[in-house]
C-alpha cells in the first residue's frame, strides 16, 4: 500500500520518535540488572537483554499469564467477541453444527447473518490443540471464497466459508477451556482476518476477501480487532459527588451511584452540576436532586466484559486490568527499533546508506542493543537492485534481512490499524450510536471492498485522509494520548 518514499518517511519518523525511549529502556535494564548484582550489568549482551527484560516486566507488572486463565473461559471470550462483532458490523453469528461435515468432533460450524436474518457467510472454528495431528499456532484460511461465477446457478453468489484454527487447552477434569490473555488477543486477531473474507461484497472471486490486495492491507483488520481487547466499559464517576438533600447519602461504588444505600438507575448523564432524575427502584418513584459530579462517562470495555472468573463470576481485579493495559507499552520504543534499527540516509550522489540508530551512543549496553536488533529494511533489494550491477541478488541478500520487508508490512499494518481504531476514539467510545456508524463504515470499506479497489483508496474512503503514524505512537506511549492532548 505504501510507496518507497512513504516507507522511508515512516521509518525515519518512527526511529526519531523511538530513539529516546529505547535509550531509556536500556538504562532501566542496566539499573535493574545492577540492583540484582548481575556481573553482566555493565555490558549487557543481546541474550542478557532478553533475560533481564522479562525479569523487569515481571517485577514491574507482576502478571502471571497462567493465573489469568481462570478469568478467560473460552466460551465467554467467544460470546464477547461475537457481541462486539454484532455491535460494530451489524451481524449475528449463530451455531450451525450439523449443517456441514467436520474433521473432528470438537470443530464447531457457524453461520453469519445480517440483521435481516439472511446468511452472508459461514465459518468453522477448530479451537483445541491436538499435538499428535495438528500444528501449533493460530491461523485463518479460506475454504471457498465469495464468487458469482462459481455459484451453482451462476446468478446468485457462492457465500464465503473460512476456518479459524487455534490451539487452546481443551476442557480438562471438569474445567472449561481457559485462555491466557495472549491467546485472547490471538483469537481476536484471527477473527479480524476471517471478517475480511466473510464480509466482502466482491462477487469476483479473484478480488474477494483478501485476494488481490497487499500484505499490509491484509493485516489491517486483524490488528484492528486486537485494539478492542484493551477497551474498558463502565460508568466512571470522578470524585466530587455531593447531594443538595441533606438526608440523602450519595456514594459511589464500582461505577454505580447509591442513594440512601439503595441502588439507583441514572436517567440522564451527569456532567458538571445538573439536576438529575434518580429512579428509586424500591418505591417506583422519581426524585429530583442536584448532584455535583465532575464527570460521568461510559467507556466501552471489551476486556472487563469477557474477563470473569469461570467459577465465581468475579471480574478481573482492577489492579490486574491496569497492569495489562500498562504492560502493552512495555519497552515499546525498543520493540519498534527492533524492526527499524537503521535510518536510511542518502549521500550527495543520492546513494542509500544505512546508519545505525545508536551510532552516537558509546555506552556498551546501547552498542549491544544495536547489534541485537541490527536489521535492515528490505527496500534496496526491491527498489534499487540493478541487474548486472556490482552486486548480485545473493550479495544483497547477505546484508539485508530476508524477512525485513515482511516486518515492514506488519509495521505499516500497525499504523493502519491504530489509525483506523483512533477514528472510534476521536468520535467517542462512549457514544454507541456513533461507534456503530463508524463500524458500519469500516465494514463497507476495509472489510467489504477486497482487491476491487486500491487498498490506499479504501483506507482514504474510510478515514477521509491518508494514514498517519500519530495514533500508533500514542498507543505506544511515545506521544501524548488524545485525553492528555
Amino acid at each position: 500500500m505504501a510507496t518507497v518514499d512513504k516507507a522511508e518517511e515512516l521509518i525515519e519518523e518512527l526511529c526519531n520518535a523511538c530513539r529516546g525511549s529505547a535509550i531509556q529502556d536500556m538504562e532501566d535494564l542496566e539499573i535493574f540488572a545492577k540492583g540484582h548484582n548481575a556481573v553482566e550489568a555493565n555490558q549487557l549482551r543481546h541474550w542478557d537483554i532478553n533475560f533481564w527484560s522479562e525479569r523487569l516486566r515481571e517485577s514491574r507488572y507482576d502478571i502471571n499469564d497462567e493465573e489469568l486463565r481462570a478469568f478467560f473461559p473460552m466460551s465467554r471470550v467467544i460470546d464477547g467477541l461475537f457481541s462486539l462483532a454484532k455491535m460494530l458490523f451489524a451481524i449475528n453469528i449463530y451455531p450451525a453444527d450439523g449443517l456441514a461435515p467436520v474433521w473432528n468432533n470438537d470443530v464447531r460450524f457457524y453461520c453469519v447473518k445480517n440483521l435481516s436474518d439472511v446468511p452472508i457467510a459461514y465459518f468453522y472454528f477448530d479451537p483445541y490443540s491436538r499435538p499428535s495431528g495438528k500444528r501449533s499456532g493460530a491461523w485463518v484460511d479460506l475454504v471457498v471464497g465469495r464468487s458469482r461465477i462459481l455459484s451453482r446457478d451462476a446468478t446468485s453468489c457462492r457465500l464465503p466459508v473460512v476456518h479459524i484454527v487455534c490451539n487452546q487447552t481443551p476442557p480438562l477434569a471438569g474445567k472449561p477451556s481457559l485462555m491466557t490473555f495472549r491467546e485472547v488477543e490471538a483469537l481476536f486477531h484471527e477473527f479480524g482476518h476471517a471478517l475480511q473474507h466473510m464480509l466482502t461484497i466482491q462477487d469476483e472471486g479473484l478480488v474477494s476477501g483478501i485476494k488481490g490486495i497487499e500484505w499490509d492491507a491484509v493485516e489491517l483488520p486483524s490488528q484492528f480487532m486486537e485494539h478492542w481487547c484493551y477497551q474498558r466499559e463502565k460508568d466512571v464517576i470522578e470524585e466530587g459527588l455531593k447531594s443538595t438533600s441533606p438526608d440523602v447519602l450519595l456514594t459511589q461504588n464500582a461505577g454505580k451511584l447509591s442513594l440512601s444505600s439503595k441502588e439507583i438507575q441514572l436517567e440522564s448523564s451527569i456532567n458538571s452540576i445538573l439536576a438529575v432524575n434518580l429512579y428509586l427502584s424500591q418505591k417506583g418513584t422519581f426524585k429530583c436532586i442536584t448532584v455535583t459530579a465532575y464527570n460521568l462517562v461510559k467507556v466501552r470495555d471489551t476486556l472487563m466484559s469477557i474477563a470473569k472468573h469461570y467459577k465465581t463470576g468475579e471480574s478481573l481485579p482492577e489492579e490486574i486490568c491496569l497492569k495489562l493495559l500498562a504492560a502493552r507499552t512495555f519497552r515499546a520504543g525498543s520493540e519498534l527499533l527492533r524492526q527499524d534499527c537503521n535510518c536510511v540516509e542518502r549521500d550527495d550522489s543520492g546513494a542509500v546508506s544505512h546508519v545505525p540508530i545508536f551510532k552516537s551512543v558509546s555506552h556498551a549496553p546501547f552498542s549491544s542493543l544495536s547489534l541485537k536488533i541490527r536489521r535492515y529494511v528490505d527496500l534496496e533489494l526491491h527498489t534499487k537492485y540493478v541487474p548486472g550491477g556490482l552486486e548480485s541478488v545473493y550479495e544483497i541478500d547477505q546484508r539485508v534481512d530476508t524477512y525485513a520487508a515482511g516486518y515492514y508490512c506488519y509495521q505499516w499494518a500497525e499504523v493502519l490499524a491504530a489509525d483506523a481504531f483512533s477514528a472510534f476514539e476521536e468520535a467517542g467510545l462512549n457514544n454507541e450510536k456513533v461507534v456503530k456508524q463508524i463500524g458500519i463504515k469500516f465494514r463497507e470499506t476495509v472489510l467489504a471492498l477486497g482487491g476491487g479497489k486500491s487498498p490506499l483508496q479504501v483506507f482514504i474512503d474510510f478515514r477521509g485522509r491518508e494514514p498517519s503514524p500519530e495514533p500508533l505512537l500514542r498507543y505506544y506511549g511515545l506521544k501524548p494520548s488524545l485525553a492528555a492532548a
